[in-house]
């Protein structure tokens, strides 16, 4: 197994032990909760539950990435982040701030208040700036596979072997972030986004392939509908399925499980620790 870290504002994190990414969704539209969390009070309150249940980096996104979903304005998303970040960044000072977004300027502003990884579903795709911009605030930036555009990133198209076009894409993108100076970079394999049922069974089946083990994985694999839908269950009542899949991938490398229901992922990884205990 492959051992990684990430350097956070120059807060060294050891990825010996995987981390758990608690989503923080601040939209009104998001596929599973959109709307819960879009007020200070409540945003605030889901932060303290996602944090008491074993998130130890929060990942906040304005912008819903759901089919459908309206695409807002970079001053959209501000005006939805502008209160959020600075108050998680005083009530929870040792938790990371992962920014989902996949607009530069919405980068700057939430380097300014604190942020400590970038988190783009586009690979730079959807705004030319982005690149530039994560290379200057020196911050990690999470790399996922994804379509070119927003209008295409779940059309369901890529062709061959879905492991080969991961890991050809990311490949090329990170020896661009690398050309720029971007030193953590951490892989995405994009669940979710344009690929089939049959596609994303294969990347949890291979997912120790995904990068050869150079490069931290993130595993976003909740509430998505490859396990939902073969089973005519919603997203809410997967818990289980969900939960067998994290430990797969966590026995397969993954150094991030990004989540909505943490407590069940940190049973999930306390199992996995358990044991492997040679990962601690």
């Amino acid at each position: 197994m492959s051992f990684h870290s990430v350097n956070c504002r120059g807060n060294i994190i050891a990825l010996t032990s995987p981390q758990i990414m608690g989503i923080l969704n601040i939209t009104p539209d998001s596929f599973s909760d959109g709307g819960l969390y879009n007020t200070q009070v409540s945003a605030m309150r889901h932060a303290a539950d996602l944090v008491a249940d074993g998130a130890a980096v929060l990942d906040i996104g304005a912008q819903s990435t759901r089919p459908n979903a309206e695409k807002i304005t970079a001053a959209e998303e501000r005006k939805r982040l502008r209160h959020i970040i600075p108050e998680i960044k005083k009530e929870f000072p040792g938790v990371l701030i992962s920014l989902d977004t996949f607009w530069s300027d919405v980068v700057k502003f939430g380097y300014d208040e604190g942020i400590d990884i970038v988190n783009d579903i586009s690979a730079g795709q959807f705004d030319p700036e982005m690149f530039k911009t994560v290379a200057h605030t020196g911050l990690p930036y999470i790399l996922m596979h994804v379509h070119t555009s927003y209008e295409t990133m779940h059309n369901q198209n890529f062709s061959g072997d879905i492991i080969l076009e991961i890991n050809r894409m990311l490949t090329e993108k990170t020896e661009e972030l690398l050309a720029l100076g971007v030193k953590d970079i951490i892989w995405d394999p994009g669940f979710g986004f344009g690929k089939t049922v049959a596609q994303q069974l294969q990347m949890t089946e291979d997912f120790q392939f995904i990068g050869f083990g150079k490069w931290p994985l993130l595993a976003g694999i909740s509430r998505k509908s490859f396990i939902y839908k073969p089973l005519e269950k919603g997203p809410l009542d997967i818990n289980d399925e969900t939960q067998e899949l994290h430990l797969k991938l966590l026995q397969k490398g993954a150094c991030f499980l990004r989540v909505h229901d943490a407590a069940a992922a940190r049973k999930t990884l306390e199992k996995f620790l358990h044991e492997n205990p040679s990962v601690l």
